[in-house]
């Protein structure tokens, strides 16, 4: 197999069917998936995906691990479930694999707010190397926010141009969810390493994480919606830490 697609989800069936819709030309297709009480299982399945369903959850990082090693292609290309490869994409990335000159690729990624691109932020450009010679690399074993490792220091890392669609937040709601959901990880993470934090520390990490976004990234270039992500993302840095400061109290009673 020249091309492996691999996925990790959970109840993901609203989005599976327009993420595999963009990778058909791929040799195959691992989903692994945990937790689902939707039907993302049997659409995955329909849409001609391998599915494998995971007994435990470890992580996002050790989950993917579990996906890349049931990929068979000479190539992997990770996605999320609510990631788009556009067919200007598909076409680069077919001709990246082909040529072989590189082990690994950055691909650029652009991300939706409530129907609204975001060009600034922070958010753009986030170059995430996603695509890569199978057994090159493995993600680290974050709870979250977890990273692909090279396993070699001299590999050699190329840069795809076109853009992966980013459908992540369509409501309020997504981004509410998505975001206790990481703070609470990152926190399980930070407690078990041994870290201790403080109510200044989460507050100055809130305001630093505004005033970066918002005038340093220029956050204020999006307009409305613009000034509205740099304000969750202020909120994101102060709620990770709070969580994580709770935690500490907790341990020590």
């Amino acid at each position: 197999m020249k091309l492996s697609v691999i996925l990790i989800v959970r109840n993901e069936s609203v989005n599976l069917k327009a993420c595999l819709s963009g990778v058909t030309v791929a040799d195959e297709c691992v989903v692994v998936e945990h937790g689902s009480d939707d039907d993302t299982v049997e659409t995955a399945a329909a849409l001609g995906a391998r599915v494998i369903v995971a007994p435990d959850w470890s992580g996002f990082g050790a989950q993917k691990n579990r996906a890349l090693d049931a990929a068979q292609g000479n190539w992997v290309l990770a996605l999320d479930a609510d990631e788009r490869v556009t067919p200007k994409l598909m076409a680069e990335i077919l001709t990246a694999i082909t040529l072989d000159q590189a082990d690994a690729y950055e691909i650029p990624r652009l991300t939706q707010f409530c129907g609204t691109w975001i060009h600034h932020c922070g958010w753009t450009p986030d170059r995430v190397v996603r695509l890569f010679r199978r057994g090159s690399a493995r993600f680290s074993d974050d709870l979250v926010h977890e990273r692909l490792v090279m396993l070699d220091g001299r590999s050699r890392i190329g840069r795809l141009a076109e853009p992966l669609l980013h459908y992540s937040y369509p409501t309020p709601a997504s981004y509410w969810q998505k975001l206790q959901r990481y703070s609470h990880d990152w926190a399980l993470q930070k407690q078990a390493e041994g870290r201790r934090t403080s109510i200044v520390r989460a507050a100055v990490s809130g305001v630093t994480a505004f005033l970066r976004s918002y005038f340093f990234r220029l956050g204020f270039l999006d307009g409305s919606m613009g000034f509205v992500v740099c304000v969750l993302q202020a909120q994101a840095a102060f709620g990770k830490y709070f969580e994580l400061y709770w935690l500490n109290q907790k341990n020590e009673t």
